[in-house]
């Protein structure tokens, strides 16, 4: 066997999904075999495998091993010559698995094996290459030389940014992502050390295969998509906690007691840095915009005062300096407090509730004005000017931000995404109902055709003339239905326009998901048709307690039910048969359900279809009755569908 492929998945059901057909693709000129170990997910991703993709050898863990542990459970049972230590996050090309086993083929001093990565916009991530973390390599990392000087040999030793990311490279560490390990050589240094909880890990197999008297290669002639950060909050100060202790356990295994201690203590030095960074940046984002209202507000309501003392009285300094030092302070708590209250400092921000809550403002200071001792009534007027400047200068400062994309400033707005879909006719077209589904706003700007001979309706033109179609038609999100399209031909497009301002998505072959990721340091953006919420527990107890009811109700109030009901013995049979739980008052339409794979509930007496009296449904109709009444189930539907149906109580 050529390769055994080693996925450690936690809560990623979906991007998991993804990355298996991408796999299922290029093992098609590979004999090879898939693991997946789950460490105990919750979001359904056992069902997922188990249904889905049944020839995968699959373990599932009661509790979270680690992703050390979890990838030698099924190291210890691969068969492959070489194996590879991949992430659920991640679309491989159709060709990949081939290209680098060639590599490693045609070199036998290669132990492991990296590959270029790109994050889900087409952007070329670093850690694809990295070199050792030495103490100083560390230091210069930690503390931002590495980035501001990358193509220093000195300083750039981290992600090894002064070597060219199109070239095949010897490097030190791989990435953990994306791990090819000769088999053969993981037997002499042995497997993944399991002190490593997570992160870490792969420095240290990387450092053993080169103490091993084997190279690590980067290999950039095949590329994958890695999303990056949807098993892990990476910005969090969690994350650095966990990942820079990695870093202490790794130089006390391999560094003298003089540079571990060194490391350690630029470690620690580092975790504390970043925590006080990260409290001091948490404070100063939430407070830092109603300080700068608070310095306008005053800052207006001192140019204006002398203005109105000259226009109002003819001399200056008519108004004692307190109202300047003091009232006008607490003039200004009145209009942020004003603002708090309406939600103007939520993000996105609102313009609308900006203004409200200066009107808030305005409303309780002149009921405080009319309730506060006569010597301290100074001027309405001058209320009602400083209210003036407030609301255009505070307006104007965030339209402002927002129009320079500053993202503190970033503004709400209810503008549709225009989306475009790339795949033949039939599949775009799931997608699109898939898109439809979910509760994103969007727009279908068409479909894009992936050669001359596939166009059909509403199809704006052909794969090749992609970037064309974004920039003429304005284009927010481009589609890609994974069943049409390869992997390969989508991670070149992406590659060819991550400089354009456009989000990617990919829609997996017979999924109710669409995956992508906007950003490196964010999880994913995830488009799902939620066809279990009424399988929650929450709802299951919901729905019984109604039948519960209801069936009560219609008992006692039966002497004068049953006589408009023409089946006087299925009504009473119906009433003992959902009191005892043998039936449910509401179900599926009968016939569509198991097709259309919805959660499994009680057979109902009345269904969907009864909101629609006299309106013939086919098939169709009735699979898409069943599947909305699934998908976003509410007790005021049940109660809506008794309240019509009532006569029917019968069946």
């Amino acid at each position: 066997m050529d390769i055994s492929i080693v996925i450690v998945n936690y809560n990623v059901k979906y991007f998991l999904e993804q990355c298996l057909h991408s796999i299922e693709k290029a093992l098609q000129n590979v004999q090879g075999e898939v693991f997946v170990v789950d460490n105990n997910s919750v979001d359904g991703s056992a069902q997922l495998i188990t249904e889905k993709f049944p020839t995968i050898t699959f373990i599932q863990n009661t509790e979270n091993l680690g992703f050390s542990r979890a990838n030698n459970q099924a190291i210890r049972k691969a068969n492959g010559k070489y194996v590879l230590l991949l992430n659920p996050d991640t679309v491989v090309e159709e060709d990949t698995f081939e290209k680098v086993i060639s590599f490693m083929e045609t070199h036998p001093d290669a132990g492991g094996l990296g590959v270029k990565m790109i994050d889900g916009k087409g952007v070329f991530l670093p850690e694809s290459k990295r070199g050792l973390p030495t103490p100083w390599v560390a230091f210069y990392k930690i503390f931002g030389l590495s980035k501001l000087f990358p193509k220093s040999r000195k300083f750039g030793k981290y992600h090894l940014s002064y070597l060219s990311r199109d070239e095949v490279q010897e490097i030190d560490v791989l990435a953990g992502a994306f791990m090819l390990l000769r088999k053969s050589v993981l037997d002499k240094v042995g497997l993944l050390d399991e002190s490593f909880f997570m992160y870490g890990e792969d420095i240290d197999l990387s450092y053993r295969i080169q103490k091993g008297g084997y190279k690590n290669y980067y290999y950039p002639e095949t590329t994958i998509i890695h999303y990056k950060g949807e098993s892990t909050k990476k910005g969090s100060l969690n994350y650095v906690k966990v990942f820079y202790n990695a870093m202490i356990i790794f130089a006390h295994k391999h560094f003298s007691e003089s540079k571990a201690s060194v490391f350690a203590l630029l470690i620690h030095l580092a975790i504390y840095f970043r925590a006080l960074l990260s409290a001091a940046k948490r404070v100063l984002q939430k407070i830092y915009i109603p300080v700068v209202d608070a310095l306008l507000i005053f800052g207006g309501f001192w140019l204006i005062t002398p203005t109105w003392e000259q226009f109002r009285f003819h001399q200056s300094d008519y108004y004692p300096s307190e109202f300047i030092h003091f009232v006008v302070p607490v003039y200004s708590l009145f209009f942020l407090f004003g603002i708090k209250f309406s939600g103007g400092y939520r993000k996105p921000m609102s313009i609308y509730k900006v203004g409200r809550g200066i009107l808030w403002g305005l409303i309780s200071l002149l009921l405080a004005y009319s309730l506060v001792d006569e010597q301290y009534r100074f001027s309405r007027a001058l209320i009602l000017l400083g209210t003036a400047w407030s609301g255009i200068v505070l307006i104007a400062y965030r339209l402002m931000g927002h129009s320079l994309k500053l993202s503190d400033f970033r503004l709400y707005s209810q503008r549709t995404r225009k989306i475009a879909i790339v795949g033949h006719s039939k599949e775009a077209r799931r997608v699109q109902q898939i898109l439809e589904e979910t509760r994103i706003r969007s727009q279908m700007a068409g479909f894009i055709a992936l050669d001359s001979s596939d166009k059909g309706q509403n199809y704006m033109g052909e794969l090749s003339q992609l970037e064309e179609i974004i920039r003429i038609n304005r284009i927010d999100e481009i589609v890609f239905c994974a069943e049409n399209i390869s992997s390969a031909e989508i991670i070149k497009a992406m590659l060819d326009l991550s400089r354009l301002d456009v989000d990617y998505k990919i829609a997996p072959p017979e999924s109710a998901s669409i995956i992508g990721s906007n950003s490196i340091h964010t999880a994913g953006d995830l488009y799902v048709v939620n066809l279990n919420a009424i399988s929650k527990l929450g709802n299951k107890r919901k729905k019984r307690l109604f039948d519960l009811l209801a069936a009560l109700l219609i008992l006692c109030t039966s002497p004068v039910l049953i006589w408009f009901t023409t089946k006087k013995g299925n009504f009473i049979q119906n009433i003992l048969r959902v009191i005892t739980g043998k039936k449910s008052w509401i179900g599926y339409i009968p016939g569509v359900a198991t097709e259309s794979k919805l959660p499994t509930i009680k057979e109902g007496i009345l269904n969907p279809g009864d909101r629609f009296p006299g309106l013939p449904l086919d098939r169709e109709k009735s699979a898409q009755l069943n599947r909305l009444y699934a998908k976003d189930y509410n007790l005021l539907s049940d109660i809506e569908l008794m309240l019509k149906g009532w006569k029917h109580l019968d069946r």
